[in-house]
């Protein structure tokens, strides 16, 4: 207890900003000896909120570390009860989940998160994870289920809410619009 005490206190004090003057070197008014000011991390967003570029790029590194890391490693054999797709960037879902997964995975690599970060991202984020992308009705479902017969096949989700339904007919037709039907202005 009084280990994991230790711990709980070396986490608090290595996640909290230094203090001004924590240089070694202010006393003596060394300029450039100072401390650098430390540049605040960059906050991750979720993959489905990149556009463009910025989001290629994560669907590539992405990819990568699917490919070469998680694959290999935690890809169980591919079948019914655990089916797989050679096109997963195509599944949004799927992206969503993989990158999480892997955000979850660079975090508890990191040296900060302890000696047990790792059982925390098996236990916590991978096995949920991978049981929800794989599940035999999950978003894979209609893809490959044999690596003897590659598949991919995206289904479809449900329709709006009638809510939004009932909002949306309600909206007036904007002018100009071309309805089949309706003259142009």
């Amino acid at each position: 207890m009084e280990q994991s005490a230790q711990q709980a206190q070396q986490l608090d004090q290595l996640s909290s900003a230094p203090t001004v003057g924590s240089s070694p070197f202010a006393a003596f008014g060394m300029p450039g000896l100072a401390m650098p000011t430390p540049t605040a991390p960059l906050e991750p967003r979720p993959i489905l909120e990149l556009e463009g570029e910025e989001y290629e790029d994560e669907l590539d590194a992405l990819s990568d570390w699917v490919d070469d890391f998680l694959l290999p490693v935690y890809g169980a054999e591919v079948t019914t009860a655990a089916p797989w797709c050679l096109q997963w960037q195509e599944h949004d879902d799927v992206v969503a989940w993989l990158h999480a997964l892997w955000l979850a995975y660079q975090q508890h690599k990191d040296p900060e998160a302890g000696l047990a970060g790792l059982f925390v991202w098996h236990r916590d984020f991978l096995t949920h994870a991978i049981a929800a992308i794989r599940a035999p009705g999950g978003p894979l479902s209609a893809c490959m289920t044999s690596p003897d017969r590659p598949a991919h096949r995206i289904l479809p989700g449900p329709p709006p809410s009638a809510r939004t339904e009932k909002a949306n007919a309600a909206e007036p037709e904007a002018p100009g619009s071309d309805e089949p039907g309706e003259p142009t202005p």
